[in-house]
């Protein structure tokens, strides 16, 4: 598999990554199932993903305890990327920037995951009741301490951004990112992008770019919907995230079809190709800084997204991609 590099200390991983979160949390639980995501992690590794990511919210923790199980046999073969800053209560998330949380959270997720180091450590949200740089710099001195490799930012949702329109998506961001690189270098940041979501691509992929800080593509199969696989007006269980999202309404599903219909005309003059290998090859051809992350549960869809690495989208597709209708949600 094709190798991108995160960030200065040019940290090594594979064009395409696991997301781990729908093993253990946001998406349908009744269709969850540990042994059959170990099975799906040790496919993935075993065909050349290498970037495994995960949170200690999700489950909560029990997502760092499944990679665990895998990282105790292969944690050569991996590049950790964990994340800390939120706790789930009964029924809220909370923001939690202490520096004697993220110490404490870091030494947790080590023996969660049962490793000596995690490779990328990333603030999952920052705390509005203590400066960022406070935040930041207890999470350099992991980095002093040998218990992380590398320091990365998880950006605020395009989605929760579209409810205001006083400044430019990622404005808030990027001005974090501004102020943490005063204290500690950050390595990569993460952020949704997909051929449904791009406003990454206007301002905080460029800023990326012009640091040599690397990009993780969240969702970059737009929470599964980019796979084709998806029936309109067949609905989700009510723990699904896709229950309450504006663009899985049966009316917006199904408007938004022209996009899965675009992507079937690419793959379709690429043989096999699918069109979530189509939309994650998308991805790869904006940067080679970026390394999308795609979240699964399923060991089929794990090697099918590894196998997008290797598909290689003409200017002819790329242009068919650009002139797609953009996604309609409820929020538009």
């Amino acid at each position: 598999m094709e190798r991108r590099t995160i960030g200065a200390g040019a940290l090594e991983v594979g064009a395409i990554g696991l997301g781990c979160m729908p093993m253990s949390w946001a998406y349908t639980t009744s269709q969850q199932d540990g042994e059959s995501s170990l099975r799906t992690v040790h496919a993935a590794l075993d065909h050349g993903v290498t970037l495994l990511d995960t949170a200690d919210m999700y489950g909560p923790f029990t997502n760092e305890l499944l990679l665990g199980r895998v990282l105790g046999r292969r944690r050569s073969e991996a590049f950790v990327s964990t994340k800390c800053g939120l706790l789930v209560g009964e029924q809220h998330i909370v923001a939690n920037g202490r520096p004697s949380y993220v110490r404490r959270a870091c030494d947790a997720s080590l023996r969660r995951l049962q490793t000596d180091v995690i490779d990328l450590y990333q603030l999952h949200r920052a705390d509005p009741e203590v400066p960022i740089e406070e935040t930041w710099g207890a999470m350099a001195e992991l980095v002093a301490a040998g218990k992380v490799r590398a320091l990365g930012l998880c950006a605020v949702g395009a989605r929760a951004q579209r409810r205001s329109a006083a400044e430019p998506l990622y404005a808030e961001t990027i001005r974090q990112l501004e102020r943490v690189q005063q204290v500690f270098p950050v390595s990569c940041v993460e952020a949704e992008l997909s051929v449904w979501s791009p406003e990454a691509l206007v301002s905080l992929l460029p800023w990326c770019e012009a640091r040599g800080v690397g990009f993780l593509a969240a969702m970059p199969l737009g929470n599964g919907f980019l796979t084709g696989t998806l029936t309109p007006g067949v609905g989700f269980e009510p723990d699904d995230i896709r229950a309450r999202h504006p663009r899985f309404t049966a009316e917006m599903m199904a408007a938004n079809q022209p996009i899965v219909v675009g992507l079937r005309h690419v793959a379709a003059r690429h043989g096999d190709a699918t069109p979530a290998q189509v939309a994650l090859a998308w991805l790869l051809a904006q940067g080679r800084h970026v390394v999308p992350v795609p979240g699964t549960k399923k060991e089929r869809w794990a090697v099918e997204n590894a196998a997008a690495a290797r598909l290689r989208l003409t200017d002819e597709d790329l242009a068919e991609i650009a002139a797609l209708p953009p996604a309609l949600g409820s929020w538009d």
